[in-house]
């Protein structure tokens, strides 16, 4: 199962939910991974103190211009729809930090000029937390290009048992690379006008992937039923509300995980699991049928 932690803005408590879950799984026998999928801000770590053994770089393709070859047609620049290339009178200058690494200028290139590069954009770390898998992805400084990074840290998934995504917060494109081809997506908002707004596009996010989410409310108190209203309207489940508390907002800013903040959190999450386990299966049911 991938279940992936999303959220429509940063700061709702997505990565609270995300190693809260995966520990109350992992100290209940499950067979668990956690992959931080949060290239640009990794911070499980800090909740989950992994044993990291094993690091990779993580390289995407850019070009390099054979110069005795090339015409300076500018073919290449042409295609370009990230404008990587530039070609002038005398040379093709390369713009490496736009480029996308499609390798369509040196497919197109009518001389074979343009020869296969590399780039680096980040790494991989590899490694334990107790019994669990832990995986995180660290994007290079200055690198904008992240969506790569984050499927090579998808690539870790465990083939058996649960993989708990943890994605970067937003809904552009490092967002939407986590949660594609997740079985369930947890999105956590918070219960304010701007938490509903990012809420919103976070659950349009996941329709049109065709992801099914349910919602977990962080940081609840009398919203007036802000978040309760939108779910019913647009027929989200309602998974769990997370109080607003002194104490478990003084344990995350020590690295104090959710379920050791506060009695009673590992069996709230292990239920917050099975009820996605129950809509998992009632929507593959659907879909059958369908």
């Amino acid at each position: 199962m991938i279940i992936a932690v999303a959220s429509g803005k940063g700061g709702t408590g997505k990565t609270t939910v995300a190693t809260g879950l995966m520990l109350a799984l992992r100290d209940s026998g499950h067979q668990v991974a956690y992959l931080d999928c949060d290239v640009e801000e990794p911070n499980g770590h800090i909740f989950l103190e992994p044993q990291c053994n094993e690091s990779e770089d993580i390289y995407i393709e850019v070009p390099e211009i054979e110069r005795d070859k090339c015409t300076l047609c500018g073919k290449c620049a042409e295609l370009c729809a990230f404008n990587a290339l530039l070609v002038t009178s005398a040379d093709v200058i390369i713009f490496h930090e736009l480029c996308h690494g499609c390798g369509g200028c040196r497919y197109f290139c009518p001389v074979q000029a343009v020869r296969p590069g590399q780039k680096k954009i980040g790494i991989i770390d590899r490694g334990t937390a107790g019994q669990a898998v832990f995986v995180r992805g660290e994007l290079e400084v200055g690198t904008v290009l992240s969506p790569p990074l984050v499927n090579a840290v998808k690539k870790n998934q465990i083939s058996r048992g649960v993989n708990v995504l943890d994605a970067p917060p937003g809904t552009s494109c490092p967002a939407v690379a986590t949660v594609r081809g997740a079985d369930f997506c947890i999105l956590v908002t918070e219960p304010t006008p701007f938490g509903l707004h990012d809420l919103s596009l976070a659950a349009q996010m996941a329709s049109s992937l065709g992801v099914p989410c349910g919602v977990v409310v962080n940081k609840a108190g009398d919203s007036r039923g802000l978040i309760e209203n939108f779910c019913l309207q647009e027929g989200l489940p309602l998974l769990m509300k997370i109080p607003l508390s002194r104490t478990i907002a003084e344990a995350g800013s020590r690295g104090v995980p959710l379920n050791r903040a506060e009695a009673g959190w590992d069996q709230m999450l292990l239920n917050l699991y099975s009820d996605i386990e129950g809509l998992i299966m009632s929507e593959r049911a659907y879909g059958n049928q369908r």
